[in-house]
């Protein structure tokens, strides 16, 4: 009779530590498939950012080219107002 016990206690304890185990596979499976998509978009994401970084490199150089088509615009000014225009 003490066996049968000991034994139904054994047989409840492995059971609810099978369930344990697949509640927990269960949930972690979608947050471990939802990190892979989530890096294999970050790659994209990744080189689109450096496209963009080689795109946009110019734009630090607008500054320049603002100031130098002032002068030009500025001297064009001055060469028209002497030749009376």
């Amino acid at each position: 009779m003490l066996l049968a016990e000991s034994n139904t206690g054994w047989a409840i304890g492995y059971t609810i530590g099978i369930i344990v185990v697949l509640v927990v596979v269960a949930l972690v499976v979608p947050i471990l498939l939802l990190a892979r998509s989530i890096g294999n978009k970050a790659t994209d994401i990744n080189s689109a950012l450096e496209d963009a970084v080689v795109n946009t490199a110019s734009l630090k150089e607008l500054e320049t080219t603002i100031e130098s088509a002032q002068i030009i615009t500025a001297g064009l000014a001055r060469g028209r107002a002497r030749l009376g225009g």
